[in-house]
């Protein structure tokens, strides 16, 4: 009689008349399931948005236009589609390179968010683009050019590789800069005065600085 010895992964079933199986391999990229990387994702993103070179775009284009509703359209469908990109690009990223040069890629990448994220933005003097389009396409076209590279659309990436779902890092982050853009498109500098920028800045780096820590300690 013939005896298997316990066999390392990939192991094979030995049933009667069952062809050979092969075990799948551990998923390690969940990091606690959707549920956290939609909260994580929203929390770190609307912190980040608050002062952002994007939000005072907002302010720009709701007081040129005057039309809250067609602006608010065109920032969200052009943050979908800029952080969709963004958040495919790092979950492919982190489907190539190895375990450790994601740890310490995301750890690196978060604890730079950190530092960046101390720094006020500010919007450049050039005035959006697409005096002949309406409120929703200069919307779109100005915020989607705007937000490229920008540390909300770096910081979605990240997440992205980071956690296993593009779906609820993109939801996240997509409605973190929504609570920060719309109040701003419908109320202006008035409510921007009202909120305490240099404490909300430092509370996104102390959030940057503690999942740039989780990161190189592999911890969540």
């Amino acid at each position: 009689m013939q005896v298997y010895s316990a066999c390392a992964a990939p192991c094979f079933s030995r049933q009667p008349g069952v062809a050979p199986r092969v075990q799948p391999p551990i998923q390690s990229a969940s990091h606690g399931g959707n549920l956290e990387a939609f909260l994580v994702s929203l929390g770190i993103v609307a912190l980040a948005e608050i002062g952002d070179k994007t939000q005072l775009l907002a302010l720009v284009l709701a007081a040129r236009y005057r039309r809250p509703v067609p602006v608010i359209l065109g920032i969200f469908v052009a943050t979908l589609a800029n952080h969709a990109l963004a958040a495919w690009l790092g979950a492919g990223v982190a489907g190539v390179i190895g375990r450790d040069a994601l740890r310490w890629s995301l750890g690196l990448s978060f604890l730079a968010m950190a530092a960046w994220a101390l720094v006020p933005d500010k919007l450049e003097k050039e005035k959006p683009q697409g005096a002949r389009l309406g409120a929703f396409a200069a919307t779109l076209v100005a915020f989607f050019l705007v937000e490229m590279g920008d540390k909300t659309q770096i910081a979605t990436a990240a997440l992205a590789a980071r956690y296993a779902s593009i779906a609820a890092v993109v939801a996240g982050t997509t409605l973190g800069m929504m609570l920060a853009d719309v109040p701003a498109v419908y109320f202006g500098e008035r409510i921007l005065r009202r909120v305490p920028a240099k404490t909300v800045r430092r509370v996104a780096a102390a959030s940057f600085a503690l999942l740039g820590a989780l990161a190189l300690l592999d911890i969540g």
